[in-house]
């Protein structure tokens, strides 16, 4: 469930058939060209615009981020092999279970947004976007945590065990018929 210190990353669901895909998938998808700097978040926001019709202007739903990787838009979405971007990157986010927020969050006087990066505690009490938008020092520790969460993701992670392995295990693994030794040693 969403804590107040969650980082929270508010984007466009483009379509109805986005939010199926993201319900029924477990994944967004997101121009790498255009993505925000930091995608490890600790949820998404899914803001709906007019595409919604009634339900559009807000946003309604949120759900966890349990990873991402870079993919063409082609191994994505598979039935668009032929689409003009289609060789081009994305992030494609995998998501937990959509989660309804308890009241929906309004757009009222914003009519675009791309991507806004807020909390837990201000999207538990927005009623507009623009109670969205993290101020003074809170603002200073939302880009401290997101930077921190940049550089923590640049960090390659292994649960591998320290293990010696037998020289003819690694070559049958690796292939290798023959082991011949160097002169240098």
């Amino acid at each position: 469930m969403l804590s107040p210190t969650d980082l929270i990353l508010v984007c466009v669901m483009p379509s109805p058939r986005d939010m199926e895909l993201a319900r029924l998938l477990g994944w967004y998808r997101i121009p790498f060209r255009t993505a925000p700097k930091v995608v490890s978040v600790d949820y998404l926001a899914f803001y709906q615009p007019s595409a919604f019709g009634s339900r559009g202007g807000k946003i309604e739903f949120i759900a966890p981020v349990y990873g991402h990787e870079l993919a063409t838009r082609a191994e994505i979405l598979r039935d668009e092999a032929d689409h003009p971007r289609a060789q081009e990157e994305y992030f494609k986010i995998q998501l937990g279970a959509l989660e309804k927020l308890p009241n929906s969050v309004m757009a009222k006087k914003w009519k675009r947004l791309t991507f806004l990066y807020t909390t837990g505690e201000y999207l538990l009490n927005a009623e507009t976007l623009n109670d969205l938008v993290v101020k003074n020092d809170e603002r200073k520790l939302l880009w401290k945590s997101l930077r921190e969460r940049a550089e923590s993701e640049q960090l390659y992670k292994t649960d591998l065990p320290d293990v010696e392995l037998d020289p003819t295990v690694l070559m049958a693994l690796l292939g290798i018929n023959k082991f011949e030794e160097s002169d240098d040693e």
